[in-house]
């Protein structure tokens, strides 16, 4: 991804995150909260996630976060046990909402991105990371484990071991 790519889709999720937090008049936000909401406000904030997890993830903001992960469609498709039909109707349907399950599983894929990136600095050498047998991960593809919680919570572990130089 160049970086005027990468610095304009991270003001479109700023700008559709910030809208999305402030368009529902209801959520249980506290007041100092509901400044300006940026992606990686969200992201580092656990009550920010859970209202986001309970409201349900809109389209629009899961088409950027698609495009600002490593993962295809297919994997996508994979990683939320939908299928990828469902994800081309889902596009149909501009005020979609994802469950919760799902919504969550988005957030986590996207966590999992923030700190790759922040470890490799690129997002070729993440893809590259994320589909190579690890050692450290009993020999398997960290893309393998980020179906389920307790492995995404293992490749964040493995990521954050790399960036201290800790190596297995």
């Amino acid at each position: 991804m160049i970086v005027a790519e990468k610095s304009e889709l991270e003001e479109k999720l700023n700008k559709e995150v910030n809208t999305f937090f402030h368009e529902k008049k209801n959520w249980d936000i506290p007041f100092e909260l509901r400044k300006k909401i940026t992606y990686d406000d969200w992201l580092n904030d656990k009550h920010l996630i859970i209202v986001a997890i309970r409201a349900g993830i809109p389209y629009s903001l899961f088409r950027l976060i698609q495009h600002y992960t490593p993962f295809t469609e297919n994997e996508w498709a994979e990683l939320l046990d939908i299928s990828t039909k469902s994800l081309q109707r889902y596009r149909q349907h501009t005020n979609h909402h994802f469950k919760p399950l799902h919504s969550e599983k988005i957030i986590e894929m996207a966590e999992v991105t923030k700190v790759g990136l922040d470890v490799f600095e690129d997002m070729d050498k993440l893809k590259l990371w994320l589909k190579t047998s690890n050692f450290a991960l009993g020999k398997l593809k960290p893309i393998e484990l980020l179906k389920d919680s307790y492995g995404k919570e293992m490749v964040i572990a493995e990521l954050i071991r790399i960036n201290h130089g800790i190596l297995v």
